[in-house]
């Protein structure tokens, strides 16, 4: 994705048209903390590789304190819609209750899941452990046999976990986003992105600078 900068000549002309359009979320902070205008990427109407997002939420009964997940299903709508219209194929997984739960397996993403992530709810236990191995499996599976898809992986979770074994990371670009909000924090979210060795945001830092 373009990203925003100084630019001369006839680039200024795609520059005003790509700040005129929707921002790229995944590509943008794919790429870091975006700290103000000049750090987001834009959507390209161009064609592109077929990629493949895996979203895992964490839906557990942690993340419904301060509303956590509620706060979060912004920035989740605009991913889902993001993929639609990149014509992305979307896989969604869920870490909530007994074990993990696929909701979709790597089909193109669709308006109707925006009602789905309306009704998501959080409850239960927490198995984002579960949840990130087999996110891994899947996700080295699946490139045996799509070796041309591009693969992005993006996690939400307060982090709110007992003691865990140390992670494998992704096999993908991976971006987590920590959903925790309470006024005294864990911060073990941010230690499950360093083993992962993703790419780590608060949910807070998505206020961007005009």
């Amino acid at each position: 994705m373009p990203r925003v900068g100084k630019q001369s000549g006839s680039s200024r002309g795609r520059l005003r048209a790509a700040s005129a359009g929707r921002v790229a979320w995944l590509a943008t902070l794919l790429k870091g903390r975006p700290r103000q205008r000049q750090d987001l990427c834009w959507q390209q109407r161009q064609a592109q590789a077929a990629e493949l997002w895996l979203v895992i939420v964490d839906a557990s009964a942690s993340t419904r304190r301060y509303q956590a997940l509620a706060h979060s299903k912004g920035l989740l709508a605009e991913v889902f819609d993001q993929a639609y219209r990149q014509r992305a194929r979307l896989a969604l997984l869920t870490a909530s209750g007994a074990g993990p739960q696929w909701q979709r397996h790597g089909l193109k993403a669709s308006a109707a899941l925006q009602p789905w992530l309306q009704a998501l709810g959080a409850g239960g236990g927490t198995p984002l452990i579960a949840a990130l191995e087999q996110a891994r499996h899947w996700l080295l599976a699946r490139h045996k046999a799509h070796p041309q898809e591009v693969q992005r992986c993006l996690v939400f979770t307060d982090g709110r976990l007992q003691r865990w074994n140390a992670l494998h990371p992704m096999p993908c670009a991976t971006l987590l986003v920590d959903m925790e909000l309470a006024p005294v924090r864990l911060g073990r979210a941010q230690q499950l992105a360093t083993q992962l060795q993703a790419e780590y945001q608060h949910l807070e830092q998505f206020r961007i600078k005009d």
